[in-house]
């Protein structure tokens, strides 16, 4: 119980403080936005800053701070800790960071933004993870709002046939708002989402303190417990948790924001805070999940989507816990729509492919969304197909997100700035990819631990060499190139 409080201190009172030190180093200015400059009505449109909070917090907040959290918490209360620390040093920094130089570099996505500070070659490795991410998050962001939807609201069984119903309306609303400009569906539908968020988080948190507070522990544990199926706290919590603490995914939402400020010095409120605001929301279901946990009503291989309906009727009651659901299929339905609007506009960048055409961006839409229906496929037909596809989701979502930390890291070195801040929590993620991916059984290479902690320690300090050297070596290079 102790923990989950200093967690929520750490979270907030560090956010506030730590913010402001990673705003010093980037210094926004009044100089003319993207959003200003480039405006045309369809992605370089200006917002307000509370609805382009609230559209970046819900881009960014799919399942994973919900169905992550849930099953991290299975690694013990560190999680209380993990996840806020995770959240402010790492997470929120690489938000910032990447939506701020988007910003300064004319709105550009990361794959250009790769280019420029890491090179060509890193560029064209980026594009395939990156591409394959997004199909990724898309695909899952169907699947589990789809199902959640089937079991909790409708009560009908997920592998039912009625279930392709559901994915079908699902990906019509995603074509539609990958193809529309941003402010006609996302910026008019998403305050309506924004308030079933609230609502479902808020509504957890009120019963957590009611009903909760003793059982935020499992009786006979410490800090950390033997997870059931035997996983290591390092590198797995990281990959289970992901969204909840650090997301490459994010990277590409961001991006689409920095095209809708209308001023630098929104930044921080914009893009930092909300990551510490999806912290929150990971801190209320890891704790919601422990209570259920520790108190046996709820088995500890318990599903993360049928854990979801469980924690919201638990603490909110029959009809609270119908407003928490939908709430949380909002989120990945918020994240999802917008993943492929991110790689349609990656697509089309890399292929210059003019966007103001609506005919073009349906036709790059529509080149997205066939190999998303195959996945899904996979996904439903295959008994182990979910857990196969969250755990490649997982994995290149860290994987992504240490392009786009090497991408703040240069550009605060070419600037004489303390790139440490990013340049740390990049050496932490490069090793906790590639030691999950070369432990990993099934999905990954199957070697011993020990081994896997060696190689992604090996790899690590390479990411530092590389990132540092190229830099600069190339500093004159960088600053020369100006994206629009």
């Amino acid at each position: 119980m102790l923990l989950f409080f200093i967690g929520l201190i750490i979270l907030f009172v560090g956010g506030v403080l730590y913010s402001k030190l990673v705003e010093n180093q980037f210094q926004p200015d009044d100089r003319e936005t993207p959003a200003i400059k480039k405006a045309d009505g369809v992605d370089y449109v200006t917002m307000s800053k509370k609805k382009n909070w609230l559209i970046n917090l819900l881009n960014i907040a799919g399942t994973g701070p919900i169905l992550g959290p849930i099953q991290g918490i299975l690694f013990g209360p560190i999680a209380f800790l993990a996840i806020p620390l995770g959240c402010v040093f790492a997470g929120a920094v690489h938000d910032y960071f990447t939506g701020m130089i988007s910003m300064r570099n004319g709105g550009s996505q990361v794959p250009k933004l790769v280019g420029k500070y890491l090179g060509s070659n890193i560029r064209r490795v980026y594009n395939v993870i990156i591409a394959v991410l997004l199909l990724l998050t898309g695909t899952v962001f169907v699947y589990t709002p789809g199902d959640l939807i089937a079991n909790d609201i409708l009560g009908l069984d997920p592998n039912s046939n009625v279930i392709w119903i559901i994915y079908g309306i699902i990906f019509l609303y995603y074509i539609l708002s990958t193809v529309l400009p941003i402010d006609k569906i996302i910026g008019r539908i998403y305050p309506i989402f924004g308030a079933f968020l609230l609502i479902s988080s808020i509504g957890v948190f009120i019963g957590i303190l009611i009903k909760g507070l003793p059982h935020l522990q499992f009786e006979g544990y410490g800090l950390l417990y033997n997870h059931p199926q035997g996983q290591k706290f390092i590198p797995s919590f990281f990959i289970t948790v992901a969204c909840g603490i650090l997301s490459g995914f994010h990277g590409s939402q961001v991006t689409l924001v920095s095209r809708t400020i209308s001023s630098e010095k929104e930044g921080t409120s914009v893009f930092y805070s909300a990551m510490i605001t999806e912290g929150f929301i990971a801190m209320i279901w890891a704790a919601g999940a422990l209570v259920l946990f520790s108190t046996g009503a709820a088995a500890l291989d318990t599903a993360g989507t049928l854990m979801v309906g469980q924690i919201s009727r638990n603490f909110m009651g029959n009809i609270g816990g119908y407003l928490a659901i939908i709430g949380v299929i909002a989120l990945p339905i918020t994240s999802g729509d917008t993943a492929f609007r991110s790689l349609r506009l990656i697509i089309s960048e890399e292929l210059n492919i003019n966007q103001k055409s609506n005919s073009k961006r349906a036709m790059v839409a529509a080149t997205l969304f066939i190999p998303a229906i195959a996945i899904l496929f996979f996904a439903k037909s295959n008994p182990n197909g979910f857990n196969i596809l969250w755990r490649y989701f997982g994995f290149t979502n860290q994987f992504v997100a240490i392009f786009a930390l090497g991408v703040a890291t240069s550009y605060l070195i070419t600037k004489n700035k303390n790139y440490l801040m990013t340049l740390i929590p990049g050496i932490f993620y490069t090793f906790i990819v590639f030691s999950f991916i070369t432990n990993a059984k099934g999905i990954g290479f199957g070697l011993d631990i020990k081994i896997s902690y060696i190689i992604g320690a090996v790899l690590a300090i390479l990411y530092a060499v590389f990132i540092v050297r190229n830099s600069r070596k190339n500093r004159d290079r960088i600053n020369s190139i100006v994206l629009e």
